[in-house]
């Protein structure tokens, strides 16, 4: 069962079962090997939800959208079905799906309650094996009608490929508009998939670098609008704003650690030198962690808080290093050519993200935790900026194309790269949690 935050949410699930329960299979239809060049996609067929007028084929759509958009799946143009559902509940005629090649097949119905609020239930069907692998309804009001749609879709996507999905989510970035030599800049957030865009900000001052917090709607971020960089926290819902600190000199990218009680950041202090340092976000006590007379920045936790990754070019250009939480142990761990930036840590735990810039073209990148393995996924005149999705096997970067930014996603096998729709020019995305 998914609760979501009050007051704004309120939506139930409840597992669907028939007359006669058929054990699900331990296996999952899609493999996922991020190893692979390619992955091929699963071709499913997902109709339009029953009842509801509109929103019924709403949903659908929605649904549809997300799995396309990861690449692992092949929605089957409706046009080619020859079962017409109309009653979801009931057992579907297995040939008629297994003729045009779904092998997965997705029926549902929306209607709504007494209460005013929206009923939504699907049920996953294995055309090949002749059953049902999951189904659930959900209860919710109107303004999260999308977000059934969202939840519907990961749940769809873990019982295929037996990892958690990422499209209950959205995505904090800077919203840019206006003339390029004076452009407004406003702290913006969104669906993951570019779809209901609100303002946090009113763009009369300079902000950069949102990051949220790995378990709470709440982002770090920073802002000029004193004329010196401040960082501040800002809870998304109740739009509720706290000074973490007034910083001399400049203050970069700060980010949450895993447990939410601590932003890491680099400080440039008055001898030129740009350092890593921690703060505890309850006692507002500052840590140093890094001592170098080089320009050390770009600091991202691993998912358990143990680790820290970051940027220095101590060695004469920008590496990427790793080091304890405590500052420890600091080892370089990238060796190829170019300059690399933006290191982000997998939430899986795995992987690396990073920007490279190489003969003139910006990279998007991963490589293991101990640097081998590196990986270029896309590669652009100017593009940097990866963040994850929660199940670490997508990232969302920023590039520079016709005058402005705009946001790109990008699977790990580097084959399903994905325009974001945004109204405006974009920049510096951060990927939240899963929504609850």
């Amino acid at each position: 069962m998914r609760s979501f935050l009050k007051p704004l949410l309120t939506i139930a699930a409840m597992a669907l079962g028939m007359t006669a329960i058929v054990p699900m299979p331990a296996w999952a239809l899609v493999e996922l090997n991020v190893n692979k060049g390619n992955v091929e996609p699963l071709p499913i067929a997902i109709t339009d939800f029953q009842g509801g007028d509109a929103l019924g084929a709403q949903i659908s759509q929605i649904v549809t959208a997300d799995l396309k958009r990861s690449g692992l799946f092949a929605p089957i143009d409706k046009s080619a079905f020859i079962e017409k559902i109309a009653n979801p509940d009931a057992t579907p005629r297995f040939d008629d799906w297994k003729v045009i090649n779904a092998q997965a097949l997705v029926t549902g119905s929306v209607s709504k309650e007494a209460d005013g609020r929206i009923r939504a239930q699907y049920r996953l069907w294995d055309t090949f094996a002749g059953q049902q692998m999951a189904g659930e309804q959900f209860f919710a009001n109107d303004a999260n009608q999308r977000r059934v749609a969202h939840i519907i879709a990961d749940a769809i996507y873990e019982r295929l490929t037996g990892e958690k999905g990422y499209f209950d989510t959205r995505v904090v970035f800077i919203d840019e508009s206006g003339a390029k030599n004076a452009r407004k800049k406003r702290l913006a957030i969104m669906d993951q998939d570019g779809a209901n865009i609100r303002y946090l900000s009113d763009g009369r001052s300079i902000v950069l670098t949102p990051r949220f917090s790995p378990n709470r709607q709440e982002i770090t971020y920073m802002s000029y609008e004193s004329g010196q960089p401040r960082v501040y926290l800002l809870q998304i819902e109740t739009g509720q704003r706290e000074l973490v600190g007034n910083f001399p000199g400049m203050t970069f990218a700060p980010r949450f650690s895993p447990d939410g009680q601590k932003v890491i950041m680099s400080l440039l202090r008055d001898d030129g030198n740009s350092n890593i340092f921690a703060m505890d976000l309850r006692s507002r006590s500052t840590t140093r962690l890094t001592n170098s007379t080089a320009i050390d920045t770009s600091p991202s936790y691993s998912p358990d808080g143990s680790k820290v990754v970051f940027t220095s070019d101590r060695g004469g250009r920008a590496q990427i290093y790793v080091m304890g939480a405590d500052g420890s142990g600091q080892t370089r761990i990238s060796f190829g050519d170019g300059v690399y930036s933006t290191p982000v840590w997998s939430p899986r735990g795995d992987l690396i993200a990073f920007t490279k810039q190489t003969g003139g073209e910006f990279q998007i990148g991963v490589m293991k935790t101990d640097g081998s393995g590196e990986r270029i996924l896309s590669s652009g005149f100017q593009q940097e900026g990866p963040t994850w999705a929660p199940n670490g096997r997508v990232l969302m970067f920023f590039r520079d194309s016709n005058g402005g930014p705009k946001l790109v996603s990008v699977d790990l096998t580097g084959r399903n790269e994905q325009p974001i729709p945004t109204a405006n020019f974009a920049s510096d995305p951060a990927w939240s949690p899963l929504l609850e």
